[in-house]
């Protein structure tokens, strides 16, 4: 081995402490990047974790588009059984009939008319309660139709339970407490303001008897459905589920819809409220009307057949609610001039 001169050593020497920096640069450079993309992940994953707790909702839907909120993921979660029977169903047995469960002064009838329509007029003295006019831009037909309360015509519009009570009493409903009922049948979640006629139609089928005419509308029905019957507990049977899973075949990604309450959902809000007077309306004269108020007993049977529609005939709303009828509308078999107190075609809301 050959002995190193001063020069060559001095020479060697830098460049090993050349080597030794640049290596020792290279690691700090390694270090910096690790932990900058260490930071990077935990700012991307608090960002995620910030906006899904935004976005969740109670109730079993949500307006994020994650998977659990698709209404085909929420269909499968629910049991599949057979229909049961409808022994001891009464519309009663939900409450009255559009009863003010959300204490604002007002029935969830009016209250859904006038959500779900633009240009709303009011009856006057009734604080902005009973829709008097409105226009409804129907989901069930698509078609636009203009609403005005009166003996003939309140019955163009009418308040759907997108899942029937009838339905829901065989399908899970017998087991709920009456205070979960009442809130079922009154839950702005399961109503809408609806074409009359398709209302009719439909009565109480579930998805495999019946869907709107209106094609484009079925994914967003069926999804209400299956968000209704997901929030109170309620099952499918299988045609129903089978039904659903192919409306929803069209729309794998919709999701069940928000339970925003009485906030605007089938029809936007484009102009404010206008409080209209009685006179627009032809039931002014019915609703001031002496009689209107007085209530029917069996003494006014021999009088009634003119006056009601059909071969049913219901003493008072009491015999009509606790038969499962009530409402009744103008046409139908029971209806009366004397059950229908402000003559608006609805009788015993």
């Amino acid at each position: 081995m050959m002995p190193l001169h001063g020069h060559s050593f001095a020479t060697t020497a830098r460049r090993i402490t050349c080597a030794a920096g640049c290596m020792a640069l290279i690691i700090a450079l390694a270090a910096c990047d690790d932990a900058g993309d260490s930071a990077s992940f935990r700012s991307v994953q608090s960002s995620s974790s910030s906006t899904s707790a935004a976005s969740g909702t109670a109730g079993g839907s949500s307006t994020n588009t994650g998977d659990e909120d698709r209404a085909i993921t929420v269909l499968a979660s629910l049991p599949i059984k057979g229909r049961a029977p409808k022994t001891g169903y009464a519309r009663t047995q939900f409450g009255p009939a559009w009863a003010d469960v959300d204490g604002n002064g007002c029935d969830t009838r009016n209250d859904i008319l006038n959500r779900d329509m633009t240009n709303v007029t009011y009856r006057s003295g009734t604080h902005n309660c009973v829709v008097a006019t409105g226009t409804l831009a129907d989901p069930y037909t698509g078609k636009t139709i203009q609403f005005q309360r009166g003996q003939n015509t309140s019955t163009a519009v009418q308040i759907d339970h997108v899942v029937a009570l009838s339905d829901a009493w065989q399908k899970g409903a017998q087991q709920l407490d009456s205070d979960t009922r009442k809130r079922l049948a009154n839950d702005p979640y399961n109503l809408l303001a609806v074409d009359g006629p398709s209302n009719e139609q439909k009565s109480d089928g579930d998805a495999a008897t019946w869907l709107p005419a209106n094609k484009s509308y079925r994914c967003s029905y069926v999804a209400r459905q299956i968000g209704v019957k997901h929030k109170y507990s309620l099952w499918v049977t299988q045609a129903e589920h089978d039904a659903m899973e192919s409306v929803l075949a069209s729309c794998p990604s919709q999701t069940v819809p928000a339970d925003n309450g009485l906030s605007a959902s089938a029809s936007a809000k484009a102009t404010p409220s206008v409080t209209g007077s009685a006179t627009s309306s032809p039931t002014a004269s019915a609703a001031s009307s002496p009689t209107a108020t007085s209530t029917p007993t069996a003494s006014s049977a021999p009088t009634a057949s003119a006056q009601s529609t059909g071969d049913a005939y219901y003493a008072n709303c009491s015999a009509a609610r606790a038969a499962g009828k009530a409402p009744l509308y103008r046409g139908q078999p029971g209806y009366s001039t004397k059950l229908d107190r402000d003559g608006d075609g609805v009788a015993c809301e």
